[in-house]
């Protein structure tokens, strides 16, 4: 094991573009529906709904928080809604499945979805077995990453000392809370949409391309 990280016992992942590639574009088929959702409740052409979609996402961390701020949208409604897509994009990757198994101690999903979307996901990627929680949106009261209520909660939730606790994400600007927090940090840079925004290496202990090669590596683990 790689000293920096012989310390962790909890290991944090997000879930969409940081356990599957995010050349997989599950987003593009989600956006589509949530540009389907926003067009319907606002009344508006489809440029309209995802300039409010875009806009929403960017101000308030995800769409959903947005919509129930200014619209009172049922989260549920909205998320059953925009999570029915097919998972054809994505799949297993043995060597993922072997590091993340490797990995000791505990292991948890941190995601801004919910957790019936996470649980398909998880197991279209062979990684069910691999988890014991989700902490979703809901878990959060709906204040999604990088809100530093979340963290928060996962750390009360789980008991969790954060600093023996690695945060594994795509999106730069939810790094900076669990970094705060004393969380070590990993940033996958992997093409994610917005996943630069706010990005600085104060909170970025870790700037990675390839979540299975880093995990290979940190393992000590032959290939």
């Amino acid at each position: 094991m790689d000293r920096r990280f012989t310390h962790i016992d909890s290991w944090i992942f997000d879930l969409d573009n940081t356990l599957y590639p995010a050349s997989a574009d599950l987003f593009a088929l989600i956006d589509v529906r949530m540009a389907e959702y926003i067009a319907d409740l606002l009344g508006c052409e489809s440029g309209e709904a995802r300039r409010v979609q875009k806009r929403y996402f960017i101000d308030h961390g995800t769409t959903l928080a947005g919509l129930m701020r200014h619209h009172g949208v049922d989260p549920h409604h909205f998320l059953n809604y925009v999570h029915d897509i097919e998972l054809e994009r994505i799949g297993t990757d043995a060597d993922l499945i072997a590091r993340i198994e490797a990995l000791p101690g505990r292991k948890i999903i941190f995601t801004n979805g919910d957790t019936p979307y996470a649980q398909r996901v998880l197991r279209r990627l062979g990684l069910e077995h691999c988890f014991e929680a989700i902490h979703d949106i809901h878990a959060v009261a709906y204040r999604p990453k990088p809100e530093a209520h979340g963290y928060e909660l996962l750390r009360d939730a789980y008991g969790i000392d954060l600093a023996r606790a690695a945060f594994f994400e795509d999106m730069a600007r939810n790094l900076k809370p669990a970094k705060m927090l004393g969380m070590t940090t990993v940033w996958l840079n992997n093409g994610s949409e917005g996943g630069h925004f706010d990005a600085h290496p104060d909170f970025i202990d870790f700037e990675i391309s390839d979540l299975a090669e880093f995990l290979t590596h940190i393992l000590g683990v032959d290939t």
